[in-house]
């Protein structure tokens, strides 16, 4: 039997997408981005604000960041999980698979301060990820993906990070889910 397996792929992310992640973000607040559930969790801050060891992003808003080890695994807020996917699935203008690797791309995003603009760039980063995994079809999930990525990574198909992004998506997305229902019972 012969499989397409960028199309399985593909499912898996579109599936996920349309029927569990995207629909679950519809009417997200800006008060819901921000929501801290407990003290001192990462989030997005304005520039000038940022306490973070390493703050990224190259706009008005920067993204909470510190180097592994962690003391304790940091608690991040609904606007530092869609900084992150948004960041994991690159801007609509990224070229995913041609591109040698320098390190984290979230040095240059200009992270949303609202979650209309989060959700409007996640939206557009999703698209053109699709559009560039559909692009690879199969020959390109076998293809080793050399200069794209760290050097220990360079022998390994093109399949392994689509399934990495993929993976991120989903838990990130669930994560996500999770908080905002937490958010709706936080005063119960």
């Amino acid at each position: 039997m012969d499989i397409d397996w960028n199309a399985e792929l593909l499912d898996q992310l579109e599936w996920h997408w349309d029927n569990q992640l995207r629909p679950r973000l519809d009417g997200l607040t800006d008060d819901e981005y921000f929501w801290q559930p407990v003290s001192d969790c990462w989030t997005l801050t304005r520039r000038a604000e940022s306490t973070a060891p390493m703050p990224l992003g190259a706009g008005d808003f920067t993204m909470d960041y510190a180097p592994p080890p962690y003391d304790r695994e940091p608690v991040t807020t609904i606007a530092w999980r869609l900084a992150h996917l948004i960041a994991v699935l690159g801007p609509p203008d990224a070229f995913h698979f041609d591109q040698p690797w320098t390190g984290h791309g979230q040095h240059v995003i200009d992270y949303a301060g609202t979650a209309e603009t989060a959700l409007r760039q996640l939206d557009e980063g999703h698209d053109a990820w699709v559009r560039d995994v559909r692009n690879l079809g199969t020959a390109g999930l076998i293809q080793p993906q050399g200069k794209l990525s760290p050097p220990q990574y360079a022998d390994v198909p093109m399949a392994r990070l689509v399934m990495h992004i993929h993976r991120e998506v989903i838990h990130h997305g669930a994560e996500i889910c999770l908080l905002r229902d937490l958010y709706l019972r936080k005063d119960d």
